[in-house]
């Protein structure tokens, strides 16, 4: 049993079972033993790898996206770059040197990122030294005005309930304390307020199904979604999931590339759960923006011009580093890698139009 785990058992056996989010919480954010205040679990050493550390195209790409919709918006003089879980710096560093292709937009586009992690924000600094960025643990403290965000897999990692349909109705599943001392799972004996969150799609669904909610995913998109819609802007979330819940348990732990128990060793392997896209679209049309999405990762790649990229990086490179810029596109883009697992959702002021990469995805706009 790790230090970690101690003080949740302690916790549990003073006050009770905790839901699964306030166990995700501690394991992730912990201010001494969490997660991602640990250190760097990102690339081949760590524990898994994003888009960002894949390839620079992804970077790339992302950044012209953010030109064409800061042109959408009418090329503010002066707006902010958002990104919320920056990671190493790598997707904002990649993004700037692809911005900086027009000049008038880098001078205009204000690089700010929000992250909770001080060892993070370490590496990030030292990725970003020269650019100009500013860091911020929330999205509060951002400057109001005209705004581009990018989320990439961050919303993953935000934590879940979970509810079990049982015979005699919704259950929420509880971190508790087995015989064994050690943490396990357990259903709550009565009825909880997560029940009440339980989308209609799976109200009625058969005995043994899951419903996963994550209120904290909700509160943030309506707030990225409150802030473009006031102030023309948008927002880009890239992350694994899809437009309805799945009806089962989808939280996972990740730990040296490879799967982990959830439980098992609290603050030494990444936790993330799928992300429900229709939840987070519907949140942000209640708060006056429109969502545009979700598309599969792939298919909103290809439609940037992830082929041209690779295609012009191919000219310059040796032949061992074309064979890795074909896989680095095949990972990213192709339905054995991230294609199709990972999905685009764009959340943008009504009056931008189709945002660039989701043309031919219909748009889910507020009536307000």
């Amino acid at each position: 049993m790790n230090a970690l785990e101690a003080l949740i058992v302690r916790r549990i056996r003073a006050a009770g079972p905790i839901t699964m989010a306030d166990y995700m919480a501690e394991a992730l954010g912990h201010p001494v033993h969490g997660y991602y205040m640990r250190g760097d679990p990102f690339g081949r050493a760590g524990d898994f790898t994003t888009a960002p550390e894949i390839s620079q195209m992804f970077g790339e790409l992302v950044g012209l996206w953010c030109v064409d919709t800061w042109r959408r918006m009418g090329a503010p003089g002066r707006a902010v770059l958002v990104e919320l879980g920056p990671g190493r710096g790598t997707l904002m560093a990649d993004a700037l040197r692809a911005i900086a292709v027009d000049p008038a937009a880098r001078a205009a586009l204000d690089p700010h990122l929000v992250e909770t992690s001080p060892a993070l924000a370490a590496v990030q600094r030292a990725r970003l030294a020269g650019a100009g960025a500013t860091w911020h643990t929330g999205i509060g403290t951002v400057p109001e005005g005209p705004m581009v965000a990018i989320a990439n897999e961050l919303f993953d990692a935000l934590p879940v309930r979970q509810v079990e349909r049982t015979p005699a109705g919704w259950r929420e599943r509880m971190v508790g304390v087995g015989p064994d001392g050690r943490l396990t799972v357990a259903l709550a004996p009565a009825a909880t307020a997560a029940a009440m969150l339980v989308p209609a799609s799976l109200r009625d669904a058969p005995s043994g199904a899951v419903a996963e909610m994550a209120p904290a995913a909700l509160v943030l998109a309506d707030a990225l979604a409150r802030r473009v819609a006031a102030r023309v802007g948008a927002a880009l979330i890239v992350d694994f999931g899809d437009e309805t819940p799945a009806g089962r348990p989808t939280l996972q732990a990740v730990r040296g590339h490879a799967r982990a128990e959830p439980l098992a060793d609290p603050g030494e392997a990444d936790l993330a759960a799928a992300v429900d896209f229709g939840a987070l679209a519907r949140a942000a049309r209640e708060a006056g923006a429109a969502a545009w999405g979700p598309v599969p990762q792939g298919r909103f790649l290809h439609a940037l011009g992830l082929g041209l990229r690779a295609e012009r990086l191919r000219r310059r490179a040796a032949p061992e580093q074309a064979a890795a810029i074909d896989v680095a596109v095949r990972r990213l883009a192709a339905p054995e890698g991230m294609g199709t697992l990972f999905k685009a959702l764009a959340i943008a002021h009504p009056a931008l139009g189709t945002p660039a990469g989701f043309a031919g995805a219909a748009p889910t706009e507020s009536p307000c």
